[in-house]
């Protein structure tokens, strides 16, 4: 519902009948408002899952922690919502339509990976190129699994079932392209002699060149509010770093090296981002523009980007050497990283959040 029951009237009954409910006159039960004009799928197996007392029960959480903190707490972020079951997913996504929707992903990675090694087409890459797979490629896997982590530990704290289902899935799509290009990176070293699956940890670990990324990505992790964190990654890391390396230099780049089977592989993160995106901007233009609250979310939202911001930057502009690599160059590093910038001063303003000064610089 728009507002909870205990905003229009307090109960002090639970008797049959004593309160008036979204669909109580309808043929078709309904217990909650829709979106639209009729209840979706993705609503009715998501919608309410997770109990809130103050929708519909008179006593409050049966169970609690040691300190008394209830079950599902709206302390848990310092983002405030008038009605925090407003907010729907943008892709409509729930337990079925994931795994269905992951096993195709996975399913045409398998499919592309063994016929590119059928047809010799691994062996075709040019040398250099593999070093950078062999040592950036592998070092960006752990990028993308430091993410994964931190949104699947943010989706427990949710307040709603849809928020903690699109966070999430948010979780599920990052852990699984680590695991993708972990995979792919040990199918193609069985084609190319003396390739070095463990080059990837040790320039994650020691190359300054990875450095600043894995500040940001552990300064994502550590943060306590998880809201912070969904919006961290996806309203300022996946543009400003993500992106940068895998749409800037990966799916620009591969293709002149003899390499059309990466992009392949890497678009998969690609389309998952689209969907990420479209949920995060969703909940947080909802917050930001909220008729209570929205003024100091959207101060809230400000410090967010520019903390993880100057981070998401300083590791942008230390990727700048991979770019130098490849023997043919067909990207501009500073092009990448401008549009890079671009597109997440147009997340920010999309959710109606001032893009620093600093980082448009």
């Amino acid at each position: 519902m728009s507002t909870s029951l205990q905003e229009v009237a307090p109960m002090k009954s639970g008797a049959a009948g004593a309160a008036q409910f979204a669909g109580s006159e309808s043929r078709k039960y309904n217990y909650f408002e829709p979106k639209g004009r009729k209840a979706t799928h993705y609503e009715d197996m998501t919608v309410d899952v997770q109990p809130d007392p103050k929708r519909y029960l008179l006593q409050d959480w049966i169970l609690a922690f040691a300190d008394g903190t209830p079950t599902y707490s709206e302390t848990w972020t310092a983002v405030k919502s008038t009605d925090w079951h407003k907010f729907r997913a943008v892709d409509e996504e729930w337990e079925r339509t994931h795994y269905q929707r992951q096993s195709t992903i996975v399913g045409m990675i398998t499919g592309a990976v063994n016929n590119a090694r059928r047809s010799g087409a691994v062996k075709r890459f040019d040398k250099t190129w593999v070093k950078v797979l062999e040592q950036h490629l592998g070092a960006y896997k752990h990028a993308e699994f430091g993410l994964g982590t931190a949104a699947m530990h943010a989706q427990r704290y949710g307040y709603t079932q849809m928020i903690n289902s699109a966070i999430l899935t948010n979780a599920s799509y990052k852990l699984r392209f680590a695991q993708d290009l972990t995979l792919y990176l040990g199918e193609i070293a069985l084609d190319l002699a003396n390739m070095d699956l463990d080059a990837g940890k040790e320039h994650w670990l020691n190359d300054p060149i990875w450095q600043e990324t894995r500040r940001a990505v552990e300064a994502i992790g550590g943060a306590t509010d998880f809201l912070e964190k969904y919006f961290a990654v996806n309203v300022v890391f996946e543009p400003m770093v993500a992106d940068l390396f895998r749409s800037g230099f990966i799916m620009q780049v591969a293709a002149s090296q003899n390499d059309f089977l990466t992009p392949t592989v890497v678009s998969a993160a690609e389309g998952d981002y689209e969907r990420n995106l479209a949920n995060a901007v969703e909940l947080f233009h909802m917050l930001a523009n909220d008729p209570r609250h929205g003024e100091a979310n959207r101060k809230l939202f400000g410090e967010w980007l520019e903390k993880h911001g100057a981070l998401a930057a300083s590791a942008a502009k230390h990727l700048q050497p991979i770019w130098s690599i490849p023997h043919v160059k067909t990207a501009q590093f500073n092009d990448c990283l401008s549009s890079s910038i671009e597109r997440a001063e147009m997340i920010a303003r999309e959710i109606g959040v001032h893009f620093p000064l600093t980082l448009q610089a």
